[in-house]
């Protein structure tokens, strides 16, 4: 009997310790999981904010907009190249019907043809930052009615799921 209470005291620090690594886990996983919730809500805020900002600026004309409105809305700096991901949001962002990944790289060739100089498959890599663009709850993937996959962005309250 005195042994068994030995071992049940050796154990017990043990079991205390694996209770409290999954406790963390659990708090770990929560917070990261919340976190990226609030960064889907806050990249479609934006989102919804700079197609405003567009929508302002080709009614009124962009010399309407003061200069400090137009510093604000190039959120990544003015000498840092955007890359494929940004790229693509900027090109949902600005449509306002859904768009096929041909219609993302063809728009790419024509504003932006340096952004897919390295893919050797530039149709895969944008369907693939789409599909990462779902994955965040920025976009919203879209059956045509030629069975044809198309993306468009997601608005403020809506969920890209």
């Amino acid at each position: 009997m005195e042994q068994e209470h030995d071992r049940n005291q050796l154990s017990s620090p043990s079991t205390n310790v694996a209770t409290s690594l999954q406790e963390v886990a659990r708090q770990v996983a929560d917070e990261l999981r919340r976190l990226l919730e609030m960064r889907a809500e806050v990249t479609r805020r934006i989102g919804t904010l700079k197609k405003t900002a567009a929508g302002l600026a080709s009614t009124f004309g962009t010399n309407m907009l003061n200069e400090d409105f137009s510093e604000t809305l190039e959120v990544s700096g003015p000498n840092r190249r955007k890359g494929l991901t940004d790229k693509c949001r900027e090109i949902l962002i600005q449509s306002d019907s859904p768009l096929t990944s041909r219609d993302v790289c063809e728009i790419l060739l024509k504003e932006a043809p340096v952004v897919l100089a390295n893919h050797k498959d530039p149709v895969a890599s944008v369907t693939t930052v789409l599909n990462r663009l779902v994955e965040y709850g920025e976009v919203r993937r879209v059956a045509l009615s030629d069975d044809k996959r198309a993306w468009q962005w997601v608005t403020e309250g809506e969920t890209g799921v």
